[in-house]
Order: structure tokens, then C-alpha cells, then sequence
């Protein structure tokens, strides 16, 4: 099943996350998402893709394991948040707060 990929912002454009909030919020949603589908989703290059989750591995964010060919992500939760704006809240958190705020889809909104 081929997944939709959201539509960037106009070029220019900002957004309140980073690609690094992206990228983890991908990985949280399909943890065996390969370099090349995450950089489609976020809308950056491979390369920055994966100079983005090496970084989030250096932090402690994500581990990263091979499962036969590919990659698979686990993301560390517990840990707080790097700026000291929001460093009294959590990774876990931050998943949640984006996850359980996504609007659920009915029959009606396939079609059915």
C-alpha cells in the first residue's frame, strides 16, 4: 500500500517544527521507513536526511538496528527535549501530542 506524502509548504515557506521533529515523527509513525521514503516525506535530500538521524542518534534519540537489509528505528522516549523552552517536556510527549491530534479517518473519508 503506497503511502501519501504530504505536501510541502510553499518554497520559502516555514513550519513550526524542524526536519529533525519531521524525521522523528515519521520514524515514530513507521519505524522501518527507509533514508530515501523519509527524505520524500520531509521534503529534504537524502543526504540531509541522513546527516538528520545520525544526529538524532548521537543525541540519544534513536537507535538504529538492522533488521536483514534494512534499518529499523527505535526512539527513546523518556528523554526531554533539547531547548530550554520545551526541555521540560518529552520526545514521548512530543509524539503524542502530534500523533493524538491527527484527525482520525473514517469509512466515509476513503469513499466507502
Amino acid at each position: 500500500m503506497k503511502k501519501t506524502v504530504p505536501q510541502r509548504s510553499e518554497p520559502g515557506g516555514w513550519t513550526f517544527f524542524t526536519n529533525h521533529a519531521h524525521v522523528l515523527l515519521c520514524l515514530a509513525a513507521d519505524p522501518h521507513m527507509r533514508l530515501r521514503d523519509l527524505a520524500a516525506a520531509v521534503g529534504i535530500t537524502e543526504r540531509a536526511t541522513h546527516k538528520v538521524v545520525s544526529e538524532l542518534e548521537a543525541g540519544g534519540v534513536l537507535e538504529r538496528a538492522r533488521e536483514g537489509r534494512r534499518n529499523v528505528y527505535t526512539i527513546h522516549g523518556k528523554l526531554p527535549l533539547r531547548h530550554p523552552v520545551e526541555s521540560h517536556c518529552t520526545v514521548q510527549g512530543l509524539i503524542r501530542f502530534v500523533v493524538d491530534s491527527k484527525p482520525k479517518r473514517t469509512p466515509r473519508d476513503n469513499g466507502v
